[in-house]
């Protein structure tokens, strides 16, 4: 009995079958990954949301091959073909390449050399040939009888050939010779790639690159795909083909028949001419996928902690977007990201000019009570970062700066969401706006750019865009969840993220508070055209309402657990204005004591839920962020020639990529930690050691000024 859904995904994911068929239930309910990840524990036994949505990807595929399935057998049914052991083997195929393989035989084609030889009436001869019995007669004798002049067949030799076009086109069809030859090639084949030309490029490495396929990096695979696509190379999957014949032979050649030698030619001409040409391309298209999903993963990977970075909260902020012909434009913004002033300076233009600027920047940081400056790490980076040196020591300290990565502050400058945001500034001061922002409050501002051009992945350009958009847009969601968001501060990019809402109830939600001022309970979300009760279900809980009488609407407990939080307190002798004074130190003591499953038995609900009610009452309105390292601020610059061999810097990881890590270390210029370089130990890939955004030590190996290449190492540092 061929297996379940259910238990299929039980069985590759590890899990209980009744805690996954919870979750599909819960999945076509409507109920979002976080919402079920979050307040749904019980259901599905604390599955987090990457297993959440493995298990959600893995369902979409399951369900596309069951319908997949049925189409096929429908189709073949329509032909009148279909069999109880076709229906059999379709029905146990485990994916949608082996059902195309068993439909590919039923499958309306174009028109090809066997198409013909059947129309001339071939292929009973084909049929005779191919079973190759003891009393077959000769090839050519046999094929004598099928020499007919008005079909096109004038020969004994042309009958031959045409029913040797059908046997190849059937060998080339069987899907289980198909299988076995793709498993073979994986498993013993190689990617070649040679250069297309005589001319240098980016691609020197793979001009004469040699590897065998399971040992092919997702990096090599995405780059020869793209050095092929703009004919730099010349790229082929390479497997000998002495491997391949005999495992052909023995699948369709019966010794001892008279046909035997005929067949064995033609199974030859088979794998020449359709079946290797044919895989080549699958096994090309598999490898694709396969180094696309590790890239996206990848890129997933590297932008949950840049989304996750801490911020710098509650400090009057300068933003310096730099540049050359149109100078450094400045914005000032509170500690509420609200733009307080903004200014436009021309630090290169020459030594007058950079002295007015540091003049001008001094009198705001005055006005202002300016602590921070956030610089753009883009042209003229490094010139205004030492601008900012020296105005750090002419206002006498009590300033300090961070480079940020301003990647993709001018695709959001130049946006529709920048325009309805910023409609008083041009685009190049909405730049710094943004780039003074990504220090306050990274994740509140990355949300409003599209995550493809944040730069924390490799070859996305190249990645299926559908595919990409949902890997990455899970994490910002996942991620905006995870820290809550103040319903009355939050713009409607980031309220959009939220579980359950959408722009246009995120725009229905600023609204109201513009009209009738600050909300004051979660419960008033309601009134929110278009926000009903499934809505809210999906959001409350990721909602923050600071301005509430209520300290639960603060907190991340659901309003559905607000009775269990009471009963809680209750039980050990606290109050809610115990909680907003943070006066509940004993909280977890006091339960252990009464017994925790007794508790949630008493206030109805399972133990993870309670756990995580006691977690946020001890820490109402807690950012999960603040518990992260802080990131590195600066009040000194250093340049690339100051670096030397041997020296052990501070930086912080900028990107994560298959073959090593980039390390800001403050000289403009991020340094490259090779694989190699990482650990003391062998590690597959980076990520098993670091992520984007950690702060780690690093000692410089080497310093190219002229290429400004910095080769570092973080197990020569320990």
């Amino acid at each position: 009995m061929a297996e379940t859904i259910v238990q299929i995904l039980a069985r590759e994911l590890g899990k209980e079958e009744g805690h996954v068929a919870n979750v599909i239930a819960l999945l076509d309910e409507g109920n979002t990954i976080p919402f079920i990840a979050r307040y749904r524990k019980e259901l599905h036994g604390s599955m987090d949301d990457t297993a959440l949505r493995n298990l959600e990807d893995r369902l979409h595929y399951l369900r596309n091959l069951q319908q997949r399935r049925e189409e096929v057998l429908a189709a073949i049914e329509g032909q009148g073909k279909l069999t109880g052991e076709l229906t059999a083997a379709v029905e146990a195929a485990a994916t949608l390449a082996e059902v195309e393989d068993l439909y590919r035989p039923y499958k309306q084609k174009r028109r090809t050399r066997a198409t013909v030889a059947r129309e001339r009436g071939l292929e009973p001869l084909a049929a005779l040939l191919f079973a190759q019995e003891r009393d077959c007669p000769d090839p050519l004798e046999a094929a004598a009888g099928y020499v007919d002049a008005e079909k096109g067949v004038e020969t004994a030799e042309d009958a031959l050939q045409g029913a040797g076009d059908i046997i190849a086109e059937n060998i080339s069809d069987d899907a289980a010779i198909r299988k076995a030859l793709r498993e073979l090639i994986l498993r013993r084949g190689q990617l070649v790639s040679k250069a297309a030309g005589e001319g240098d490029s980016v691609y020197r490495l793979y001009y004469d690159f040699t590897q065998p396929i399971p040992r092919l990096q997702g990096h090599q695979i995405l780059a020869v795909n793209r050095g092929e696509r703009e004919e730099f190379l010349k790229v082929s999957v390479v497997t000998d083909r002495e491997l391949s014949l005999p495992l052909l032979r023995r699948a369709v050649v019966k010794p001892g028949s008279r046909a035997m030698d005929f067949i064995k030619a033609t199974a030859e001409d088979a794998y020449d001419r359709l079946l290797y040409p044919s895989l080549e391309r699958e096994v090309r298209s598999t490898l694709t996928e396969q180094a696309s999903e590790g890239a996206i993963g990848q890129f997933a990977l590297n932008l949950k902690p840049l989304l996750m970075q801490p911020p710098v909260k509650g400090h009057v902020t300068m933003g310096l977007d730099p540049g050359y012909r149109m100078g450094c434009k400045v914005a000032v913004v509170d500690g509420t990201g609200k733009v307080l002033d903004t200014a436009v300076v021309y630090p290169t233009y020459g030594e007058r000019q950079k002295r007015e600027a540091i003049a001008k920047l001094a009198e705001l940081v005055k006005r202002h009570n300016i602590t921070h400056i956030a610089i753009g790490n883009g042209t003229a980076s490094r010139e205004t970062e030492q601008m900012t040196v020296e105005l750090i020591r002419e206002v006498g300290g009590g300033l300090s700066y961070m480079v940020v990565s301003e990647a993709g502050a001018s695709v959001y400058s130049a946006s529709k969401l920048a325009a309805e945001e910023f409609p008083q500034f041009d685009v190049n001061l909405r730049s710094a706006v943004s780039i003074a922002r990504r220090l306050q409050d990274p994740l509140a501002e990355l949300v409003k750019i599209d995550p493809k051009a944040i730069g924390v992945g490799q070859y996305q350009h190249d990645m299926p865009p559908k595919r990409l958009d949902e890997a990455l847009s899970a994490v910002v969601e996942d991620c905006v969840n995870a820290v809550g968001v103040d319903v009355n501060t939050a713009s409607p990019s980031l309220l959009s993220e939220v579980s359950g809402l959408n722009q246009t109830t995120a725009k229905n939600i600023v609204k109201y508070r513009e009209e009738n001022g600050a909300f004051t309970s979660r419960r008033q979300l309601l009134k929110v055209p278009k926000l009903g009760p499934k809505a809210y279900e999906q959001c409350a809980g990721f909602l923050r309402v600071p301005e509430s009488k209520l300290v639960l609407d603060n907190t991340a407990v659901h309003p559905e657990s607000y009775a269990a939080a009471e009963t809680l307190l209750k039980c050990t002798g606290y109050t809610m204005e115990d909680v907003a004074a943070g006066c509940i130190g004993e909280l977890r003591a006091r339960m252990a004591a009464a017994g925790t499953e007794q508790l949630a038995a008493q206030a109805g609900v399972g133990v993870p839920t309670l756990l995580d009610v006691a977690r946020e009452l001890s820490k109402p309105g807690r950012d999960p962020r603040d518990e992260l390292p802080p990131p590195i601020l600066r009040t000194d610059v250093m340049e690339l020639k100051d670096l030397k061999p041997g020296m052990v810097l501070t930086g912080t990881v900028r990107n994560v990529i298959d073959f090593g890590v980039f390390v800001d270390i403050g000289v403009h210029q991020d340094g490259l930690v090779h694989i190699s370089q990482v650990a003391n130990r062998r590690v597959r890939h980076p990520s098993e050691v670091v992520a984007v955004g950690d702060v780690v030590q690093v000692a410089v190996l080497d310093v190219d000024q002229k290429k400004k290449r910095i080769s570092l190492s973080m197990k020569q540092a320990k």
